[in-house]
């Protein structure tokens, strides 16, 4: 070994002197490095005196540029600091990323959950959210999932705590629909057009509260196994729907629907969220959401 001592620089001046010479300026490699331009040049000067060379020129016309020395230099820095760059320990792991997985029913996810997403991701940048659907007549989830968004009885199907929303119902139908009937006066007038069916929602809890309870079940036209296919049937005109506000509401406001009468009895179904494994990112997801849900609820 040689007995010379080392004149190790520091790696900030070394960052500087690369900075410097890349950007052609103290000021412009101080905004870089996020530092004054006096901060800059006191490093480089600093290296420069450990090295006992002149690294730049400095003139006043001309600004910067790099003496003999400093083109001598510059390529050894540069590979210096690559190699200190490729250092695993000294990479920066990006934020970590935790994967949770919803299934929810169709419905739900596309009327309520979806449109209102981006608030949850761009609180929660570090939750990879995956979302499927569910099929709840055939009771159809996901065994996978982490959190499940279930319609279902409470406090059968489920706990009375984790009920997002209790709806209401009501008859909805669409304007042209109703332009090709004489006006509806009364509940019972409602006979007279085809009233949508679907087994998720039976029309005898409004029939009872219009006091209709002897009116059967709709026997005629298509059985419906999906909430948001019957709202579909409804906006292309087919039939009434006995609807939830909630779903409803983006169609009503837009008068794509229209309701024909104020009365609106309680959902006898409800959607509740269902845990099945905990986790940071499922406790965000769930307080989240039950906060979205009251929102709406409340609108």
């Amino acid at each position: 070994m040689s007995d010379r001592p080392i004149r190790l620089p520091s790696l900030d001046a070394l960052l500087a002197f690369d900075a410097v010479a890349r950007a052609g300026s103290f000021e412009a490699a101080a905004a870089e490095l996020a530092l004054s331009a006096s901060a800059v040049a006191k490093r480089v000067a600093g290296l420069e005196e450990r090295l006992d060379r002149a690294l730049f020129l400095r003139q006043a016309t001309k600004g910067l540029s790099l003496t003999p020395a400093g083109h001598e230099y510059l390529p050894q820095v540069r590979q210096a600091l690559a190699l200190l760059q490729a250092m695993p320990l000294h990479q920066r792991a990006g934020p970590r990323r935790e994967l949770l997985r919803v299934t929810s029913t169709p419905t739900f996810a596309r009327q309520l959950l979806v449109p209102a997403l981006p608030g949850f991701t761009a609180s929660h940048p570090q939750v990879e959210l995956e979302l499927t659907l569910s099929v709840p007549l055939l009771d159809e989830g996901d065994a996978g999932a982490d959190l499940e968004i279930r319609h279902g009885a409470v406090p059968d199907d489920i706990a009375a705590d984790a009920v997002l929303l209790r709806d209401r119902l009501t008859p909805l139908a669409a304007p042209a629909l109703l332009a090709r009937h004489p006006a509806l006066r009364a509940p019972a007038d409602l006979l007279a057009l085809p009233l949508l069916r679907t087994p998720l929602q039976p029309w005898a809890p409004w029939l009872r509260a219009a006091g209709l309870p002897d009116v059967p079940e709709p026997e005629a036209g298509p059985r419906f196994v999906d909430l948001g296919l019957t709202l579909a049937a409804a906006l292309a005109g087919q039939g009434v729907a006995l609807a939830r506000l909630s779903l409803a509401r983006h169609e009503l406001a837009e008068g794509r629907l229209v309701q024909p009468f104020a009365l609106a009895v309680p959902a006898e179904r409800h959607y509740g969220l269902v845990r099945h494994r905990a986790s940071p990112a499922a406790e965000a997801f769930a307080e989240w959401l039950h906060e979205h849900c009251r929102a709406v609820e409340t609108a």
